[in-house]
């Protein structure tokens, strides 16, 4: 990967429908270069997907919690069902297997204080193998990005 490609993921990150002619002004490259370095970024898989990144505020899902759980066993067998059950659940959009006092952390967004009590209620705390939750929620967001410094 060089200075170029570098710079072509830079100019991704921040916009990914710019066209490849837009990205060819930007990098002096011919169109076709531009094509050619972004598929072979994409067969390398450095490129992994394209998404739409929505605003959480224009669709009900502006309360952000962190929740830390912790499990009642570390045996495989708990760590792997725990997992399996957590993914399936739509409001979880983050889930970090971590050290530390907690076993996973849980980003999770809802539209507001009583949404979150009714997915706890009825969605969280029938996952099995739970011992304990704890729940922080977000204040006010300092910094959100996907983009990676290369």
């Amino acid at each position: 990967m060089d200075t170029t490609d570098k710079k072509l993921l830079a100019l991704l990150q921040q916009d990914t429908k710019k066209t490849t002619k837009e990205l060819s002004v930007k990098l002096n490259l011919s169109v076709t270069a531009v094509y050619e370095r972004i598929k072979k970024l994409e067969r390398e898989g450095i490129i992994d997907q394209y998404v739409a990144l929505l605003n959480r505020n224009k669709i009900d899902k502006s309360f952000v919690v962190f929740c830390h759980i912790k499990l009642i066993q570390h045996t495989k067998e708990f760590l792997t069902t725990f997992e399996h059950q957590v993914v399936k659940l739509d409001e979880v959009l983050e889930c970090f297997h971590v050290s530390g006092d907690y076993d996973y952390i849980l980003k999770i967004c809802v539209k507001d204080m009583e949404a979150y009590r009714e997915f706890m209620v009825t969605k969280l705390t029938t996952l099995q193998h739970i011992g304990s939750t704890h729940s922080t929620f977000m204040i006010g967001e300092v910094k959100n990005t996907t983009a990676f410094t290369i």
